[in-house]
C-alpha cells in the first residue's frame, strides 16, 4: 500500500470505530426532560452556524409563505455588537449599555434601508433550537416571518461558560417599506 492509501485507510478505520461507540446516555432532569447539553461554538463554525441559522429561518419563512431573507454583513455586525452588550450587561434586553436601541445600532453601522425587527436570547441552545423558540410565541415569530424582510442580521457571544448571547435583527431596503411609519418590533428575549 502507498502511503496515502495507509493514512486514508487508517482515517477510515478511525471513522468508522468512532461512528461505532454508542453514544452518550441522556441525562434526565427532575422533570423526566433531557438536561440540556453545553454547545461549544467553535471559531471556525462561524460560518456553519450562520447558514445553519439562515437554512431554517428561510424554510419557516418559505412555510409562511414569506419571501427568503439574505445575510446582510451590517445587520450581522449590529447583532455581534448587541450580543456582546447584552453579556457586559448580563441580561437581555433590547438597549445597550450606552442607552442605544436596536434602530441606533443599524444606523451605526451604516445600514440603509429600514429595521424591521429584532429577538434576543440568553441560552445555552444551539442556533436552530433558539430560532425554535422564537416560533413559539407570536411576538418572536412575527419578525422571523415578517413577509418585509429581505435582509438578517445575525450573530452571538459565548462566554467561557458556555452561555449564549443570540442576537437576530431584519430590515428591508424595499423603498415602500421605508417610507412607512410603522414602529420597529422587539420581543421579549427568547431563553429557557
Amino acid at each position: 500500500m502507498t502511503p496515502i492509501r495507509l493514512i486514508a485507510a487508517a482515517a477510515l478505520v478511525m471513522t468508522a470505530t468512532a461512528c461505532a461507540a454508542p453514544p452518550p446516555p441522556v441525562q434526565l432532569g427532575p422533570d423526566g426532560r433531557p438536561l440540556p447539553q453545553l454547545y461549544r461554538i467553535d471559531p471556525i463554525e462561524r460560518d456553519r452556524v450562520q447558514i445553519r441559522f439562515l437554512d431554517g429561518m428561510n424554510a419557516i419563512r418559505q412555510a409562511a409563505g414569506a419571501p427568503p431573507v439574505a445575510l446582510n454583513s451590517e445587520l450581522t455586525a449590529a447583532a455581534a455588537t448587541h450580543s456582546r452588550d447584552m453579556s457586559v450587561q448580563n441580561r437581555p434586553w433590547h438597549f445597550g449599555s450606552d442607552g442605544s436601541s436596536p434602530v441606533d445600532r443599524v444606523r451605526r453601522v451604516g445600514y440603509t434601508g429600514r429595521l424591521l425587527g429584532e429577538n434576543i436570547s440568553e441560552t445555552y441552545e444551539t442556533e436552530l433550537e433558539t430560532l425554535a423558540a422564537w416560533m413559539e410565541t407570536p411576538e418572536t415569530r412575527d419578525i422571523v416571518t415578517d413577509p418585509r424582510a429581505r435582509d438578517l442580521g445575525f450573530d452571538w457571544y459565548q462566554e467561557e461558560n458556555g452561555k449564549i448571547w443570540w442576537t437576530m435583527v431584519t430590515g428591508t431596503r424595499d423603498a415602500a417599506a421605508i417610507r412607512t411609519t410603522e414602529g420597529v418590533a422587539v420581543a421579549p428575549p427568547a431563553g429557557r
